[in-house]
């Protein structure tokens, strides 16, 4: 199948004509109007230099709320209190984070500048949010991510210490199940939250849950 070159129109292809790595078109912007309606189609932006490529891979890795794995180990360092997790007190201190740390396995990062400003962005329209962990008054780990109604679009996480990213990333779920958020996107597999009980679903599936609660 052909990978599809956005125009300027504000119009995605049908996510079914994606490759099978999950690749759908390349080309257009990050404006937050852009950004939005890639989320709510299932459609997500990931490139480390231009152009802009736009993946909707099938299946998805997905984390439902409720299905949450703690280990014991985990358990006793939220129980110590080794971190302090708080939410949205420093979204431009944790994507520069993410930017920073490279994800395992990974050489580089895909956040430039133009995603860097573009995530801000969407953060101050009120859609991206970040969850922080902090050791000592510093920023240790955290992630963030775009809500859209009822589910949780998971952008990337860093860690500078051992558990930071995975507390903040538990202490975030349980608020979520708190609040009735019903899913949690993680995009594409990773060990690391598939041992939190992540798992993957068809496209089909994930495209269900989220158009439902537009």
């Amino acid at each position: 199948m052909p990978v599809f070159e956005l125009s300027d129109d504000l119009i995605f292809p049908p996510v079914d004509l994606a490759e099978p790595d999950g690749l759908l078109a390349y080309g257009g912007d990050l404006t937050t109007e852009r950004l939005l309606l890639a989320y709510s189609e299932g459609i997500f932006p990931w490139y480390d230099e231009p152009p802009i490529l736009w993946w909707s891979p099938d299946p998805r890795f997905v984390l439902f709320p409720e299905e949450l794995k703690i280990s014991n180990s985990m358990k006793q360092v939220l129980k110590k209190g080794t971190f302090t997790i708080t939410m949205n007190k420093d979204f431009p201190g944790v994507i520069a984070g993410c930017r920073k740390v490279p994800r395992a396995g990974q050489d580089g990062t895909w956040i430039t500048p133009e995603v860097e400003a573009a995530y801000i962005a969407l953060h101050q329209a009120g859609y991206a949010h970040s969850v922080e962990c902090w050791q000592d008054n510093k920023l240790v780990g955290g992630f963030y991510g775009i809500q859209l109604g009822y589910n949780f679009f998971g952008e990337s996480m860093f860690s500078l210490v051992s558990n930071a990213s995975k507390a903040a990333f538990i202490t975030f779920v349980t608020y979520a199940m708190e609040k009735g958020l019903t899913m949690i996107d993680c995009q594409v597999y990773s060990a690391h939250l598939a041992s939190l009980g992540a798992r993957m679903i068809p496209r089909e599936e994930f495209l269900s849950i989220i158009k439902k609660e537009q």
